[in-house]
């Protein structure tokens, strides 16, 4: 009896186990597809699809900035202004991509390889170490913090 109950007590945790692995990896394709959409939306120059899912709150780091940028109505504004210049983003590309899953908090975690068109028509490489922090409100991951460091050369 007591070996019945210990292999049907493995099972059941081994189960739960499998169950949470298969949401976890849901979130995963959820906050990497929702970062894709941003990034397709922003080479379109469209922000206001941009910025569907970011919170009101959100803060971020970038090496373009030496403090932290608060709020997504700053965001916006950086964007449109951004979006006004000669340079455009032509590839977007997420490598080792990671995402750590929290009950509603999902930290993504990757490198961007990028490419952008200067304003004389030449294509350059970019590149960052980034961080995105989501949580879901509302029923949509939203994104509250990023953290977009230069990788050096």
């Amino acid at each position: 009896m007591r070996r019945v109950l210990m292999v049907f007590v493995g099972f059941a945790v081994l189960s739960l186990t499998l169950i949470a692995q298969a949401g976890d990896n849901e979130v995963a394709e959820e906050v990497i597809a929702v970062t894709k959409a941003q990034w397709a939306a922003e080479m379109r120059k469209d922000v206001s699809a941009a910025m569907k899912n970011v919170a009101d709150d959100y803060t971020e780091f970038n090496p373009d900035y030496p403090t932290r940028l608060d709020g997504k109505a700053m965001n916006v504004r950086l964007s449109e202004v951004f979006n006004s210049g000669s340079g455009d983003t032509v590839a977007a590309e997420m490598a080792n991509p990671k995402v750590q899953v929290y009950g509603d908090v999902a930290i993504l975690t990757y490198n961007y390889i990028g490419a952008a068109k200067n304003k004389d028509g030449e294509i350059e490489s970019v590149k960052a170490k980034s961080t995105r922090v989501y949580v879901k409100q509302g029923g949509q991951w939203m994104l509250v913090h990023a953290n977009f460091a230069p990788v050096g050369d």
